[in-house]
């Protein structure tokens, strides 16, 4: 029973942060020090990515009519717009798809640890702060999909892969990319979602993969708890996030973040 508690926290945490822009990551090590799951280290690994795909179906089903393609006969069958749409979403996907595939695992050796996640959460807290305040007198010239651009498309995928470094936030990275090239923050937030569908579902599989399809029946409960609890966390936090945004920029984000990664330096660096 207190293995499933556990479960569920942190299904929590994951519907939550990873969708905000405060990073998953950051959150997730800290979590790992006070809520351990008892499971082997391999199982572990997987379950921290395979648990988002709970989270991504919650992208699926809120923004469904949007990234369906097809229609009736009536109106011919195919949504030319979300084809675009698509087009896009898989043009932004391949920076990070060529660079996070085959250095997967030299990535998470190199930078899984709590300073780079506390830097990192500094840094980009900082960047949301200092991006908002420039966008102060701007007006966004990307207010609707089609107003988005192929290559623009490709350079908000640039900004994705730094989201393979921890601490960063996918999410963060490509809402803030998205903003500085010009679009509305509801448009670079949406689209942000979409480009989670391919990233998210590649990342699973490739852990599956990985792991094996032998799980155990505890293990098989665990993963799917962790998958069922971060779908629900995460249809709220996206329909908060969405209406947020409305009417508030990121700064606030952005504090968090800076405050997140000084308690993360602090904790590892003299509490631990």
């Amino acid at each position: 029973m207190l293995e499933f508690l556990k479960v569920i926290l942190i299904g929590i945490v994951e519907g939550i942060t990873e969708w905000l822009p405060i990073s998953s990551t950051g959150h997730m090590i800290l979590l790992e020090e006070f809520v351990r799951l008892n499971v082997s280290e391999e199982f572990l690994e997987m379950f921290n990515v395979v648990i988002q795909l709970g989270a991504i179906l919650a992208v699926v089903v809120l923004f469904f009519p949007k990234l369906w393609p097809f229609c009736s006969p009536r109106n011919g069958w195919i949504k030319k717009e979300t084809w675009m749409l698509w087009f896009k979403v898989l043009v932004a996907v391949l920076p990070a798809a060529v660079i996070g595939i085959p250095f997967d695992d030299t990535l998470d050796a190199l930078f899984y640890n709590y300073q780079t996640v506390a830097v990192t959460l500094i840094i980009y807290g900082i960047l949301f702060i200092i991006v908002e305040n420039y966008n102060k007198k701007r007006r966004p010239r990307v207010t609707s999909f089609e107003d988005l651009t192929f290559p623009m498309a490709v350079f908000i995928g640039v900004f994705q892969v730094l989201a393979l470094i921890p601490g960063t936030s996918r999410s963060g990275a490509t809402i803030l990319g998205g903003v500085l090239l010009g679009a509305s923050r509801y448009i670079a937030a949406e689209f942000s979602f979409f480009l989670a569908i391919p990233v998210m579902f590649g990342a699973s599989l490739l852990k599956l993969v990985k792991f094996g399809f032998a799980f155990s029946g505890s293990e098989l409960a665990i993963l799917l708890l962790g998958m069922a609890t971060a779908f629900i966390v995460s249809i709220l936090a996206i329909k908060f996030l969405m209406g947020y945004i409305k009417k508030n920029n990121f700064k606030s984000f952005g504090y968090y973040r800076i405050i997140l990664g000084i308690l993360v330096l602090v904790y590892f660096m003299f509490i631990k």
